[in-house]
């Protein structure tokens, strides 16, 4: 019989906690993810941002980290993030 594991837990604050924003490819998606993202983390470190982009450059992922203060904060940020339109998965 296999026992399932548990997923580790979070301590909050939790300072840099990774999270990606996938979408559609587009100029201001990035602009977008970021504007979103300091709304809901206001010492959100820009430099932290990456972007890549899918192999046949139709999708992009936004790659950041903040300091996760709990478990309210997050469900709001991928909330936000997804009532964009821009973006389709949080990661």
């Amino acid at each position: 019989m296999t026992q399932q594991q548990e997923p580790p837990k979070i301590e909050f604050p939790c300072p840099h906690y990774p999270i990606k924003a996938i979408g559609v490819h587009s100029v201001e998606f990035r602009e977008v993810v970021v504007r979103v993202v300091r709304e809901h983390a206001p010492d959100f470190d820009e430099t932290t941002v990456e972007v890549v982009e899918s192999r046949e450059g139709r999708f992009a992922s936004v790659r950041f980290r903040i300091t996760a203060t709990g478990p309210d904060q997050l469900q709001a940020l991928h909330h936000s993030l997804m009532a964009t339109g821009h973006v389709k998965m949080v990661i």
